[in-house]
């Protein structure tokens, strides 16, 4: 069955239905959500029951690139700065060093046991070097997996910043194999531009961004998440314009909003937590949709090889190399170590060399696919039981919300205060998105004139109004009473 206009709309919806109930069950039986949703992309393809002939890898490139900038800001709207903060350093180390050694271990143990020339093995182990933020993301999530000493914001900060090195190592090499001629240290240059510019634009987008949406007044709540997806992919694409990593610049930017007051900051992140969700579905979905299983075969026992190596070897040397500057239990190590799980992203990655048109292009991107498979399988089943084993996940009556969970969710908090506004407080006629109120407080509820206000971002705070404040501890009122009068 080909695509065409007329039933694309049917077959995406069904297909999308499908998942979503599929996906709904996977969970009692162990099996990652994201795998099931490939496999039905699978049965739907063309060696499958459904017939669908999907053979387009730009297309394919393209739907990636969407789909990765919706998971990638979801994720970096996600990030707690707080959480975030502590473990910086060993999570930028863990997205550079530990991707570029893993790279190159495992490049260097295909060239060893392939025919493949060394620089088209190094674009393979590039390929497969970074951890995939959608698997990450969504595994962690949905498992509500609660880990010891800031070992989950460690895993997500990862995740969500090691694809932009995992890119610039996959041009760069792909620009190798293409002009063999050309020297190794001729891609420093492209990584220190992509990186630097990246950085730049990221954190550049991120202040104008926050201005732009605090500042522009718009008539539909609605419109706001509509407004963040503008600014989203003018990000990504301007700093890709000029030459920089927009993968880099969207997380970035994503992080920084995503720790301000904004307008409408509830709506947006709801807004985004669903839209990440639905691109990881379509992603998946697509990937199944253009492998071909009955190509995959070949290669199942180099792929089987390769996959073993990667995880029991490249990513563990990755890992312990880029933290061994750093206090770290040993458990925490290994860890770390086993959540290296390849998703969509190596296979994303996988187009590039299909539309280079290089000579193993088929090949590489029938065992990256392989791999992925192969790991979101053995370690996204196991992410539980390997916490439990090396004892690095908390009990569950130990679990508890983040701030940023307890600002979300319907809950209603431990305690309240009415708070009466005079005249000479400091927040009469401010924005509440202007005030830089407590992150674990919020005012849920304003009394003006005996009416009942739901605020948002932009409502005005005016005199003799009695705000209805909600907040975790009792001792985060002594900042709201700042907040307010200073």
């Amino acid at each position: 069955m080909n695509l065409t206009i007329e039933n694309i709309l049917l077959i995406g919806s069904l297909l999308l239905l499908v998942s979503i109930i599929v996906g709904k069950t996977s969970y009692k039986f162990g099996v990652p959500t994201l795998l099931l949703f490939m496999v039905i992309g699978m049965l739907a393809g063309s060696d499958g029951i459904g017939g669908i002939r999907f053979d387009d890898p730009r297309l394919a490139q393209f739907i990636g690139i969407v789909s990765l900038n919706f998971i990638l800001f979801s994720g970096g709207l996600d990030t707690n700065w707080t959480d975030v903060k502590p473990i910086l350093r060993e999570g930028i180390l863990l997205s550079t060093l530990g991707v570029l050694l893993t790279a190159v271990s495992l490049g260097t143990f295909v060239w060893f046991i392939t025919d493949f020339t060394i620089y088209e093995s190094l674009l393979l182990g590039s390929i497969v070097s970074s951890t995939d933020a959608a698997a990450v993301f969504s595994i962690l999530r949905s498992k509500n997996l609660a880990l010891k000493t800031n070992l989950r914001p460690t895993l997500e900060l990862e995740s969500g910043s090691n694809d932009p090195m995992a890119y610039v190592l996959t041009i760069a090499f792909l620009t190798l194999v293409i002009n063999q001629d050309q020297s190794f240290l001729s891609i420093i240059p492209l990584f220190l531009q992509q990186m630097i510019l990246g950085g730049i634009a990221g954190i550049a987008f991120g202040i104008s961004s926050k201005y732009i949406i605090n500042k522009i007044k718009l008539d539909f709540e609605g419109l706001y998440p509509v407004l963040v997806i503008t600014l989203m992919f003018i990000t990504f694409s301007a700093t890709d314009f000029v030459g920089g990593n927009g993968f880099l610049a969207i997380y970035i930017c994503a992080v920084y909003l995503g720790n301000q007051d904004l307008i409408h900051k509830k709506t947006i992140l709801k807004m985004f937590d669903g839209l990440a969700w639905l691109m990881q579905i379509v992603l998946f979905l697509t990937l199944g949709l253009l492998v071909f299983p009955s190509q995959i075969i070949p290669y199942m026992g180099i792929g089987l090889l390769i996959s073993v190596f990667l995880i029991v070897v490249a990513r563990p040397l990755g890992v312990f190399i880029s933290l061994m500057f750093f206090k770290m239990k040993l458990k925490r190590r290994f860890y770390i170590s086993w959540v290296g799980l390849r998703g969509a992203v190596p296979i994303v990655f996988a187009t590039y060399p299909l539309l280079a048109g290089i000579d193993k292009a088929h090949m590489i991107f029938n065992i990256v696919f392989f791999i992925s498979v192969t790991s979101i399988l053995i370690q996204g089943t196991t992410l539980s039981i390997v916490a439990k084993w090396l004892n690095v996940a908390l009990p569950e009556q130990a679990k508890k919300l983040t701030a940023t969970d307890l600002l979300l969710s319907e809950n209603p908090k431990a305690e309240m205060k009415e708070i009466l506004i005079t005249s000479d407080y400091s927040a009469v006629d401010k924005k509440i998105v202007e005030l830089g109120f407590p992150k674990n407080a919020i005012i849920a509820m304003i009394i003006r004139d005996n009416n009942y206000i739901t605020p948002n971002g932009a409502t005005k705070i005016k005199a003799q109004d009695t705000l209805i404040v909600l907040a975790d501890k009792h001792n985060v009122f002594d900042e709201v009473y700042k907040t307010l009068k200073i």
